[in-house]
C-alpha cells in the first residue's frame, strides 16, 4: 500500500487525468459500440439522446420518475423512484465530485476547448467576485427545474409538453449525439409555444456552451444542476478534500490554477473540508501547492494524494506564467 501511494505522490496530475478523461469519454459516448451499458442512474451527463451513450445520466430518468401522477408516484412505484436514487447516491459516493473533473463527457470537451485556447494564445476570461457568487446560484434554479417540474406536472399543475423539461434545455441533449453522427436534435419543435421554447432555448443555451468554453474555463459547469445535487451528497462521499489551514501561508498558488475560481481554496483557513460546491475535485490545487500536507485528498481519513514541497513544479510541470 504504502508503495502504491508513493507512486501516486509522484504522477503527473495533468497526464493522469488527460488519459482517464479520454477513457471516460470513450465509455461515455460511444460504450453503446463496446456493448457497455452503466444503467440509467450515472452523475454525469452522459447523454440518453446519444443512442451509443455507455450510460445514462440520472437526470433523464429522474424527471420522467417523478413525472408520474401523485397517487402512483406515492404508492408502492415509489420503490422504483427509490432504488434509483439509492443507485445513483453509490455511483457518486465512490468518486465524489471527481464525477466532474475525471468522467463528465461535457467537462472534458471544455477542457479541450481550453487546451486548444492556450495554442491559439487567446486570452482567457474569469469573472469578478460579485460576479462569480451570483452566476453560482443558477445551478441551483436549474436543480429546482429538474426535480421541481416533473412533481407539478404529476400534479396536474403543467402540461405534458413540460415533460423532460431540463434534457431539452441541455446541452447535452444536443452535443454528445453528434459524436455518434446524430444532428437531429438541432432543431426547434413547433409543436407547441412550450416546445418551441424549450428547444430554443437549448440551441441558444448549446452554442453559449461553445463559445463560453472557449473563452472561460469550465463555463458551463458553474451552471451545472448535477455540480449542485453532488454537493447536496458530498458529505457521504469516501474522497474528502482537506485543507490544514494552519500549514497555509496564503500564497494563492492553489487559486491561481483553479479553474473554477474557488476563493476559499486559498483565503479559507479554517474550513478542514475545504470541498465547494463548484469544485470538479479534479485536484490541480493539491498538485500546485508548496506546502507539505496543506491541502490532500483523502478516501475513509486515509491521503490519497497530499501537497508537497516542490510539489507545483515537479507533478505540475508548470512554466513561470503558465500557471493561470
Amino acid at each position: 500500500m504504502n508503495r502504491l501511494l508513493e507512486r501516486i505522490q509522484k504522477a503527473d496530475i495533468r497526464k493522469f487525468r488527460f488519459w482517464i478523461q479520454l477513457f471516460f469519454f470513450v465509455i461515455f459516448v460511444y460504450g453503446g459500440y463496446l456493448a457497455i451499458d452503466l444503467g440509467r442512474e450515472i452523475p454525469v451527463f452522459s447523454c440518453g439522446y446519444d443512442r451509443e451513450a455507455g450510460g445514462m445520466c440520472y437526470f433523464m430518468p429522474l424527471q420522467h420518475q417523478l413525472a408520474r401522477p401523485w397517487d402512483r408516484l406515492f404508492s408502492m412505484a415509489s420503490l422504483g423512484v427509490l432504488t434509483a436514487f439509492v443507485t445513483f447516491l453509490l455511483w457518486f459516493v465512490l468518486f465524489n465530485k471527481a464525477w466532474c473533473g475525471y468522467a463528465c463527457p461535457l467537462g472534458t470537451m471544455q477542457d479541450w476547448m481550453t487546451a486548444l485556447r492556450k495554442r491559439l494564445r487567446i486570452p482567457y476570461s474569469s469573472y469578478s467576485l460579485e460576479s462569480f457568487t451570483k452566476l453560482k446560484k443558477i445551478k441551483y434554479i436549474f436543480l429546482a427545474i429538474v426535480i421541481l417540474f416533473p412533481l407539478l406536472l404529476g400534479a396536474g399543475l403543467l402540461g405534458g409538453e413540460w415533460r423532460g423539461a431540463f434534457c431539452k434545455m441541455c446541452p447535452g441533449r444536443l452535443i454528445t449525439p453528434m459524436f455518434v453522427g446524430d444532428f437531429s436534435q438541432w432543431t426547434i419543435d413547433f409543436s407547441s409555444k412550450t416546445a418551441i421554447f424549450l428547444t430554443a432555448f437549448g440551441i441558444a443555451f448549446t452554442v453559449l456552451f461553445f463559445v463560453g468554453s472557449f473563452v472561460k474555463k469550465r463555463f458551463f459547469c458553474f451552471f451545472c444542476p448535477m455540480s449542485a445535487m453532488h454537493y447536496i451528497f458530498s458529505p457521504f462521499a469516501l474522497l474528502r478534500l482537506k485543507k490544514e489551514g494552519d500549514k497555509c501561508t496564503k500564497c494563492g498558488d492553489c487559486y491561481r490554477v483553479c479553474d473554477m475560481q474557488i476563493f476559499d481554496i486559498a483565503d479559507d483557513v479554517t474550513s478542514r473540508n475545504i470541498l465547494r460546491d463548484d469544485c470538479i475535485l479534479c485536484l490541480k490545487c493539491v498538485a500546485a501547492c508548496p506546502e507539505e500536507d496543506a491541502l490532500h485528498l483523502d478516501i475513509v481519513n486515509m491521503a490519497l494524494f497530499r501537497s508537497t514541497r516542490g510539489g507545483f513544479a515537479k507533478r505540475m510541470g508548470f512554466e513561470e506564467g503558465e500557471s493561470r
